[in-house]
């Protein structure tokens, strides 16, 4: 019985990530889970409660893989900016597989947009948000070697330039501007020096406080 269970979650799981690449959550409703898997749709329910309990799922399984190869990438760049290029670029790359359009529609916030068009959000959401907010911890140290007083923020802003790109598609051009525009954000671009601190008194070494 259990392993029956697992088989249908995992099949209904498979039929959410065809129906998010091909149509986003909009296309994700409960009676397309039932056509494509063939369950009826009260058992749908059976499994999961909501189409946000749904997606949390998928993110479960999805966003660690998603921080894996972003972070592989990153480790492979020799320099903070081209760290910070591979942290925007894979992101992207990996918006535009199919496979990971449950974290797409994360990142592009397109459950924000569902929820604005009458879809009722529950607690499972919430915890979507805080889960995709995690990937952004990937880039904090890069932006703390790069001298920003508050690189938390700073990756939270950076992860915006992302979910911008992500939501205007893979157009042409959008890859570039989006990398240009965060390595400019980022202090990147110019080169900027590691901040140092003097370890005597913790103060920046034009004298400054911390």
């Amino acid at each position: 019985m259990a392993e029956h269970r697992r088989i249908q979650r995992d099949a209904l799981l498979d039929a959410a990530r065809s129906l998010l690449s091909e149509g986003g959550v909009r296309s994700l409703t409960f009676p397309a889970l039932a056509e494509r898997t063939g369950l009826a749709r009260s058992s749908v329910y059976e499994y999961f409660r909501s189409t946000a309990a749904l997606v949390e799922a998928l993110c479960e399984v999805d966003l660690p893989l998603w921080a894996a190869e972003v972070e592989a990438a990153m480790a492979a760049a020799d320099t903070p900016a081209a760290r910070i290029e591979a942290y925007v670029r894979h992101q992207l790359t990996l918006a535009a597989d199919g496979r990971h359009r449950a974290v797409m529609a994360v990142a592009a916030g397109e459950l924000e947009a569902a929820a604005r068009a009458g879809t009722r959000p529950d607690a499972a959401w919430e915890r979507i948000r805080a889960a995709h907010g995690g990937v952004a911890e990937l880039v904090v140290g890069v932006l703390a070697e790069l001298g920003h007083e508050d690189p938390r923020l700073a990756a939270r802003l950076l992860q915006g330039v992302i979910d911008a790109a992500v939501r205007c598609g893979p157009g042409q051009g959008v890859a570039e501007t989006a990398v240009r525009m965060a390595l400019r954000a980022a202090g990147a671009d110019r080169g900027l020096v590691p901040r140092e601190r003097d370890a005597s008194d913790g103060q920046e070494p034009d004298g400054t406080g911390a």
